[in-house]
């Protein structure tokens, strides 16, 4: 039992703090970022805005799924974003995983500037827990007797690291977060701070902890949705991708104030996670001009095999492929023979559709991209 009260326990619970002179240079940041990821939108064409949407919807459905330790397809998830969103897909059977998030990430997109309802927090539960049977309540906030633990170590002696409040105080807390809510995110709206409503509403949620499982991918879709009610459009930032390259980062920010109503360590790294999920948005937009610009330049210069391992490379994103392309792997994508696979990529390089470096078994390929 530990000598201190959890955040909840304690007096002035849920009258949360912050320095808010610390934030005021992210606020900046926020602000401006926001303006550029607007502007470029504004610049791709309309099938570009339904593939960039689905690029982002799926990146946060595979990654919010991945931070909880649940690793899901890639194409199963596009397949059912591309469903939810009324879009021709070319599967008719999902998996129930896949497809659940994917819908809980549309109804997020479609529905950000409604305010918040215990129905759409049931129904968003629903989505992520379909096809589940190792839970009992689905759907509605938990009602088990067991404390709600977060724990580490050996079952026989765990650590814990942090007690939500008992599943008697669910149906008090949620109607106090809900309204919390929805008042800062009014037309008279309080004059706090976007990132500190989104960063706040993110610890909030998972300090209550109201449903059985799902809790850490609802909290990232209401920290988006928050940032959307305050844009007044749909944010589309790769926030849980962000979140995901650094978990570690992440537990250890939440952990830090399990003892503490003062956020402003965890606003701050909040904040700044929120700004590089915008600049990965920004990137991702710049990635698909420049692919838009690069297949209306080279498709005519490219026969089937070339445009098919092209169209590959695109797939990877502005990151890139894995590695560079490398020989092999222009063999098993086209499904060609070694000396064809040698005299298409030395056509590609010498058209500057590609660019080579290395030599001999390293010699790798990447896309001739200028930003």
């Amino acid at each position: 039992m530990t000598a201190f009260k959890w955040n909840w326990q304690q007096e002035n619970w849920p009258q949360f703090t912050y320095d808010e002179t610390v934030l005021k240079d992210l606020e900046y940041q926020f602000v401006q970022t926001s303006g550029v990821a607007l502007g470029s939108i504004k610049h791709i064409n309309a099938d570009d805005k339904n593939e960039l949407l689905i690029e982002v919807l799926s990146d946060e459905a595979l990654t919010t799924s991945a931070i909880e330790g649940e690793y899901l397809d890639r194409g199963s998830i596009q397949e059912s974003i591309k469903k939810n969103l009324g879009l021709e897909t070319e599967r008719k059977k999902l998996p129930q995983a896949e497809y659940g998030i994917s819908e809980m990430m549309v109804n997020l997109y479609q529905t950000y500037a409604e305010p918040l309802s215990h129905e759409q927090l049931f129904e968003w539960h629903r989505m992520l827990t379909t096809g589940r049977r190792d839970l009992s309540d689905i759907g509605k906030y938990r009602a088990h007797d067991d404390p709600m633990q977060v724990v580490s170590g050996r079952l026989d002696k765990p650590t814990v690291h942090y007690e939500a409040p008992p599943s008697s105080q669910m149906t008090k807390e949620m109607e106090t977060f809900v309204s919390w809510f929805n008042e800062i995110h009014s037309e008279n709206k309080s004059k706090m701070l976007p990132l500190a409503k989104s960063g706040i509403a993110h610890y909030f949620f998972l300090a209550i902890h109201p449903f059985e499982d799902g809790n850490g991918r609802i909290a990232r879709g209401l920290s988006e949705k928050s940032v959307s009610m305050d844009l007044g459009r749909s944010a589309l930032i790769s926030l849980s991708q962000t979140i995901e390259s650094n978990k570690k980062a992440y537990y250890s920010a939440l952990e830090a104030h399990n003892f503490k109503l003062d956020l402003t360590e965890w606003l701050v790294y909040f904040g700044e996670t929120i700004i590089t999920a915008q600049q990965h948005t920004i990137r991702t937009i710049d990635f698909l001009i420049q692919k838009a610009r690069f297949f209306d330049r080279f498709s005519p210069l490219m026969n089937d095999r070339q445009l098919k391992v092209v169209q590959r490379m695109f797939k990877a994103g502005y990151t890139g492929f894995k590695g560079g392309l490398s020989a092999d792997n222009y063999i098993s994508i086209a499904r060609t023979s070694a000396s064809t696979a040698t005299r298409d990529l030395k056509d590609l390089a010498d058209k500057s559709i590609l660019v080579k470096t290395g030599e001999l078994k390293g010699t790798r390929y990447s896309l001739n991209l200028v930003y």
